[in-house]
């Protein structure tokens, strides 16, 4: 006579949706992604806002705890007026080689997350053309500084509807 073994429960998916901010506050716009950070106070239950600097193994080590959504803010070049402010809905690769995960920029981030299956379905990047991140000095220029409004309603937008 055989006995029925019990199946491991299925856990759902989590409901959490990552909102990451990144970039270096002493590189002028770099710095966007954690002045952003700093504004989001007002997000329903569910939604976690954090701010990893510039090292990807923050990003990476918070999408292996589990989320249901990635909302990345940062600078991104795109050769558009600076401050301007751009939803992206990345495409992800596969990841190749990275020698040194600490030097990690944010695509190679998401594309290790994917290689590791922890990237979530939805993902984007909510990111502001900059004016300057080479010189070294804190904070934003004043066209970036006018798009931190824009890139706080977008986030809130993007996850109350994700909620």
């Amino acid at each position: 006579m055989s006995t029925a073994v019990p199946s491991e429960p299925v856990e759902a998916p989590s409901q959490r949706i990552l909102v990451a901010g990144v970039g270096n506050v002493l590189r002028g716009d770099d710095g966007f992604g954690p002045a952003v950070t700093e504004l989001l106070g007002g997000l329903p239950d569910g939604a976690e806002v954090i701010e990893t600097g510039t090292g990807g193994i923050a990003l990476l080590q918070e999408l292996m705890v589990g989320c249901s959504g990635l909302i990345l803010i940062d600078a991104v070049d795109r050769g558009a007026e600076p401050g301007t402010v751009f939803y992206i809905e990345p495409e992800v690769k596969m990841a190749v080689h990275v020698p040194d995960v600490h030097l990690a920029n944010p695509e190679r981030v998401l594309s290790m997350a994917k290689t590791m299956g922890v990237l979530p379905e939805r993902c984007v990047i909510i990111g502001c053309q900059p004016e300057d991140t080479e010189e070294l000095c804190q904070g934003l220029s004043p066209c970036v500084e006018r798009a931190l409004a824009i890139a706080v309603r977008k986030i809130e937008e993007t996850v109350n509807a994700w909620l």
